[in-house]
């Protein structure tokens, strides 16, 4: 989104996570970017199935298509009869002036199509679980309640979670999260061991969030377990009412405004998938922002169909004054990218 490409994030346990710097179990999850959403479904056809190294892949299995998602991919034509959600006091309430401006001018095109748009489709208990005051992964200690906390599951799983990853590598002496706290110490200047003004500025609050998993001690207490029930129990539970209109209607999906924090933060927190497709440049800053859909637990296919079918609105729509132009960086056609294997 932030470099107006588009992003896709599939549900936990779709794609493998072994070998790559884990934050949480629960929530980590390897997806794709693209300069469309073909390229990026292409190349996520190439990275998901199961994997033995990673006991959440076989959660997909007999719940994923034969011949990938790529067979999915659609146009503008499919918008006909298509119905989505918009989480408004959920979400969207949170973007700016200019952001939501622009992304209520989609809407309209999306209608122009064809598409039903339902408004105040909201997060069940949204009040509850998502900060108004922007992103905020402790926001259930804010609330007086650590164990409505995903911070209280994250630094738990980060604890763990990277002492296993450390242990796998053979071309350090890093070993464990005290490890990294000291190399951070010995290294202030460039690694942000001390908050400022002790530390750089760059480093505004030190390494906090590794001190709090350190002290965590990875112990997955009575705290623990139900922060991590809650959260997901929550979320899920949240999303997948929002998709089911008042009349019972399954939609489509949620449309939301990735800049919005709570957003992906709420998917994170339920492990379910979402797509962003690149909308604007913010004005002010420069930087790109987007529209997402959401969607349930290995909802994939249907965050395929559609963000290809608006993405072929953005970039055909004769008139729209948001109409998409696709990036043109340097060498983005090369087909063969040499990797050094010895590495």
């Amino acid at each position: 989104m932030r470099n107006c490409v588009v992003g896709f994030k599939p549900t936990v346990g779709l794609t493998s996570r072994a070998g790559v710097v884990p934050e949480s179990e629960h929530q980590d999850t390897v997806g794709t970017f693209g300069r469309t959403v073909k390229d990026a479904v292409y190349a996520f056809d190439s990275i998901y199935g199961v994997d033995h190294r990673d006991n959440y892949t076989f959660a997909q299995e007999g719940r994923t298509p034969e011949k990938g998602y790529t067979q999915f991919l659609s146009t503008k034509e499919s918008l006909k009869g298509a119905t989505f959600g918009i989480p408004w006091n959920s979400f969207w309430i949170y973007a700016d002036d200019e952001q939501r401006g622009i992304l209520l001018a989609m809407l309209d095109l999306l209608s122009s199509a064809g598409a039903t748009i339902i408004n105040n489709t909201e997060i069940t208990d949204y009040e509850r679980i998502v900060s108004p005051d922007g992103w905020n992964w402790d926001y259930g200690t804010t609330r007086g309640y650590a164990n409505e906390s995903e911070y209280t599951v994250v630094k738990v799983d980060f604890y763990n979670n990277i002492n296993t990853y450390l242990s796998e590598l053979e071309n350090t002496n890093i070993r464990s999260i005290d490890d990294i706290v000291q190399f951070n110490y010995d290294n202030d200047g460039t690694e942000g061991g001390n908050p400022w003004p002790l530390g750089h500025p760059a480093f505004y609050s030190g390494q906090d969030g590794f001190l709090a998993s350190l002290e965590s001690k990875g112990i997955k207490d009575e705290t623990y377990n139900q922060a991590l029930e809650f959260t997901q129990r929550s979320t899920r539970d949240g999303i997948d009412a929002a998709l089911t209109s008042t009349n019972g209607t399954k939609l489509s999906g949620l449309l939301v405004p990735p800049d919005v924090g709570q957003s992906y933060q709420i998917a994170a927190q339920a492990g379910y998938p979402m797509i962003t497709l690149p909308v604007g440049v913010h004005s002010n800053s420069g930087m790109g922002f987007g529209l997402a859909i959401m969607q349930t637990a290995f909802g994939e296919a249907e965050l395929v169909k559609w963000g290809s079918a608006i993405e072929d609105l953005q970039l055909t729509t004769e008139g729209n004054p948001y109409k998409r132009t696709l990036p043109t960086w340097s060498e983005y056609l090369t087909r063969h990218v040499p990797i050094r294997m010895d590495l």
